[in-house]
């Protein structure tokens, strides 16, 4: 773990570290969480706020939540299918210097609240789960109309694919994070897509 992962893991009082592939399989990834030098680029966008209600997709033990809640002043909530990880979620929540709210349970069986405006994605799940999320979302954002901002960390081509066909899903913008890591790596970014105020 680096100085960076160290600190923003001590600062926020939590555990983080490591990846965990117990429990994953064809469907199901592994737990690997997301950079923190990709979050600070994530928070400092601009584009997750105080009165936003960000949904992280896959939580593991909750660093998004965690970091997006301290910074951003959101509120955060996270879902994640795994007993285990989602323990260390909970117990977390207990030591954390800011607040989120978890959800033990499957993506594609989650109704989504009115509330969430956010959603981030680190290719928690296969492509077929990402269908049937998308389908709740989209659900959702009809029947309580508003702008929701779709993040997609890392993504895979699969993802990218299934996202293109999408009508009701439109690419927004993209954060470059090839930079912070060797290798030029084209799938270090953020994809952002969005489903549109309706008017």
């Amino acid at each position: 773990m680096t100085d960076n992962e160290n600190t923003w893991d001590k600062l926020l009082h939590i555990k983080t570290s490591g990846r965990d592939d117990t429990n994953s399989d064809n469907y199901r990834y592994p737990y690997e969480p997301t950079p923190y030098s990709v979050l600070e680029r994530l928070a400092n966008c601009g584009l997750i706020r105080k009165g936003d209600t960000v949904l992280d997709y896959g939580c593991g033990k909750g660093r998004v939540s965690f970091f997006l809640s301290y910074q951003t002043k959101a509120k955060t909530i996270g879902i994640e299918y795994d007993e285990r990880i989602y323990t260390r979620a909970m117990e977390n929540q207990k030591t954390a210097r800011s607040k989120a709210d978890f959800v033990f349970g499957r993506a594609e069986e989650l109704e989504i609240p009115a509330e969430v405006n956010v959603c981030y994605f680190f290719n928690p799940f296969s492509v077929e789960i990402l269908k049937s999320v998308l389908a709740r979302i989209t659900e959702s954002y009809y029947e309580s109309p508003r702008e929701i901002l779709l993040f997609f960390y890392y993504p895979s081509d699969e993802y990218m694919c299934c996202l293109a066909a999408a009508d009701e899903f439109e690419f927004y913008d993209e954060i470059d994070c090839t930079d912070l890591f060797s290798g030029n790596d084209r799938r270090e970014r953020i994809m952002i897509f969005r489903l549109p105020m309706m008017e």
